[in-house]
């Protein structure tokens, strides 16, 4: 009878020393993460969490990703909205000219300065009177 013999395989714990020199090697561009992972028989996945861990250089960072549809929608939603601000920053201004002409027309038919002249000097308060 033939026995089946399986290969147990032993965990390996690595030194932080050999861990931050496998990042050295990777940041120095001697070696690529598949390389070292070949020579030494370890998943690239592993020396990637190394390279998040020891390194100065490279940083674990994510990358957020849209979908072009809800990108689109964004844009459109934003057109809209800058539209409807337009058109009420249009009607805001007719009426800023309509009151500007109805005060130029109350001037001249009651010939009084509505209108404040900006070269008046300012109020300084009330002055009460002697009562005579």
């Amino acid at each position: 009878m033939k026995r089946t013999v399986k290969r147990i395989k032993k965990l390996r714990r690595f030194t932080e020393d050999f861990k931050k020199q496998a990042v050295r090697n990777f940041e120095s561009g001697e070696f690529s993460v598949l390389d070292i992972s070949r020579l030494h028989k370890i998943h690239p996945q592993l020396i990637y969490n190394w390279i998040y861990k020891y390194s100065t250089v490279n940083e674990k960072g994510y990358r957020v990703v849209e979908m072009k549809e809800s990108s689109d929608k964004k844009v459109k939603d934003l057109e809209k909205k800058i539209k409807e601000l337009e058109q009420i920053i249009g009607r805001k201004q007719i009426k800023i000219d309509y009151y500007e002409k109805m005060i130029e027309i109350a001037s001249k038919d009651f010939d009084i300065e509505i209108k404040k002249n900006s070269d008046t000097p300012q109020s300084t308060g009330f002055v009460s009177t002697p009562k005579k």
